[in-house]
């Protein structure tokens, strides 16, 4: 599904956040992303999102190489949009319609689908704001943003999820719900996190960022017991 082949990135008149990634995720896979705050972990999902693009080397979804004339093709880009979901970290950066019905509904809408106001109410229940669809989403407290901002990406049902940070603002109900819904889920999943302890339920397979480079690609348990690696990407 996701090949990265000696893929860098940097900002115009910057050094790269990070250069030479190469990997490949197959479908269903559950990845955990970690490393350092500036680190680079957000602006890896932002490229697998096709937000931003490989500087160098490539990026391959789905065996197509995404570039920005190729996001600008409007067949491609409508299957991608319906395919890949990104929960930003902060989720009022994700928030700009004037109600919570609109928010959810958004991306169902733009892309025609049948059943959106059917997807809107089912996945508010699930995130338990149904009782929010008619407020506006500035309103809301961080909680509630958070499960806001988890219904705009989930009412899709993405065959490709990119978490950043998903757990920082969830009770602990609706954090053991998106746990368990992710770990039955057959998406692909690939979840940047802090949290440490909870990363063993976020994925089997780690990816560390460190020194501008990934710096272990693996499996997860060992990633955490190395502490070396975890000095090195400034996790402990």
């Amino acid at each position: 599904m996701i090949e990265l082949e000696r893929a860098a990135f940097g900002w115009p008149d910057a050094a790269p956040v990070w250069a030479g990634l190469s990997l490949c995720v197959q479908p269903g896979e559950k990845l955990v992303l970690l490393g350092a705050n500036g680190g680079g972990k957000s602006t890896l999902l932002q490229l697998l999102d096709a937000l931003v693009y490989a500087t160098a080397g490539q990026y391959r979804y789905d065996g197509d190489v995404v570039t920005a004339a190729r996001a600008r093709r409007t067949d491609w880009a409508r299957r991608f949009r319906r395919e890949v979901g990104l929960l930003f970290q902060h989720p009022e950066t994700m928030l700009f319609n004037p109600t919570v019905r609109d928010e959810i509904g958004y991306g169902p809408r733009r892309l025609g689908l049948p059943d959106a106001e059917a997807r809107i109410a089912d996945w508010a229940a699930r995130l338990r704001i149904a009782h929010l669809l008619d407020r506006p989403p500035f309103l809301l407290s961080g909680g509630e943003k958070q499960r806001l901002a988890l219904a705009c990406v989930l009412v899709m049902e993405p065959k490709l999820l990119l978490l950043d940070e998903p757990l920082a603002h969830l009770d602990p109900r609706t954090a053991r719900w998106l746990l368990d819904w992710l770990a039955q889920s057959p998406a692909t999943v690939i979840t940047s996190t802090h949290q440490l302890a909870s990363a063993p339920q976020l994925g089997a397979r780690a990816l560390v960022l460190a020194d501008g480079s990934l710096a272990y690609d693996g499996p997860l348990g060992q990633a955490l017991a190395d502490a070396d690696l975890l000095a090195r990407a400034d996790l402990a």
